[in-house]
């Protein structure tokens, strides 16, 4: 066993309550993971999150291939799971959002991003994986950084530069005295806070989230003994409760992050006044 007890996984370990062993919480380390390959000094490496990724594309890529590459006019199962959920992000986000006409061409990435961000999500939860992949800031940062490119040179190519930066700082002559104050919040908003909060959003619920299964599947291990028994069933219970919400939670998420990429592609389109 190791000497410091929290840095020990519950079935890693024969710690248990009366044992004088300690309560093994989980923390920042339980989100940490030694190379898989390379060496992790040298920042070249290849981890576990790294690997749940890879998986996660592959199984995306696999079933949407797998479900279009003979097309039928009468679906097949498979086919028609796959057209319910291109359809349900396609009509309900990005129509709903954009509209029909300017939306469709960006129909494609919204899918992806849904599909990737939903999958490395659900790894949670999935036996052995066990891991989001997005409780990794460094994930969701990438794929806000993706929507901030787009939405910048989208407002750049549509409007202009005096219409982006009027469209940046939400210029309003009716505002009076106070328009100079209102355009510096407005900048700083849409040019920093946007893509930090955009990325935040789903790495502090996946990150909480997985913290709180930790706590729950470790506390069911730990207080499996003598009367604490009684105690481990019901933070068993607790275990499944949390699995069961963040199901909804992983998919909420995931459709949360690419309606306001949705709302940010529609502000970037659209006529400012």
């Amino acid at each position: 066993m190791s000497a410091d007890p929290t840095q020990v996984l519950a079935f890693e370990t024969d710690c248990h309550i009366f044992d004088g062993c300690g309560f093994p919480a989980p923390g920042l380390h339980s989100f940490l993971f030694q190379p898989l390959w390379g060496d992790g000094d040298s920042n070249v490496y290849f981890n576990k999150t790294m690997l749940l990724a890879l998986l996660g594309s592959i199984i995306i890529v696999g079933f949407f291939w797998a479900a279009f590459r003979k097309p039928k006019v009468v679906p097949g199962k498979l086919q028609m799971v796959a057209e319910s959920g291109y359809d349900f992000i396609r009509r309900g986000v990005v129509y709903e959002t954009i509209g029909k006409k300017e939306g469709e061409k960006y129909v494609p990435l919204v899918v992806s991003l849904f599909f990737f961000i939903w999958m490395m999500n659900l790894w949670s939860i999935v036996p052995i994986a066990q891991f989001p992949v997005t409780s990794i800031i460094s994930y969701p940062l990438v794929l806000a950084l993706i929507v901030y490119v787009l939405w910048v040179s989208l407002t750049f190519k549509r409007h202009g530069f005096v219409g982006f930066f009027k469209n940046v700082t939400g210029y309003d002559k009716s505002l009076g005295a106070v328009l100079p104050l209102a355009m510096l919040i407005e900048f700083f908003s849409n040019l920093l806070v946007r893509p930090f909060t955009h990325a935040v959003r789903l790495f502090a619920n996946m990150f909480a989230g997985h913290t709180l299964l930790l706590l729950f599947t470790i506390a069911s291990w730990y207080l499996l003994n003598g009367i604490g028994i009684a105690y481990a069933g019901v933070s068993f219970i607790m275990t499944l409760v949390m699995t069961a919400f963040e199901l909804f939670i992983q998919a909420l998420q995931a459709y949360v992050f690419v309606l306001l990429t949705c709302t940010y592609i529609q502000g970037a389109l659209a006529e400012h006044h």
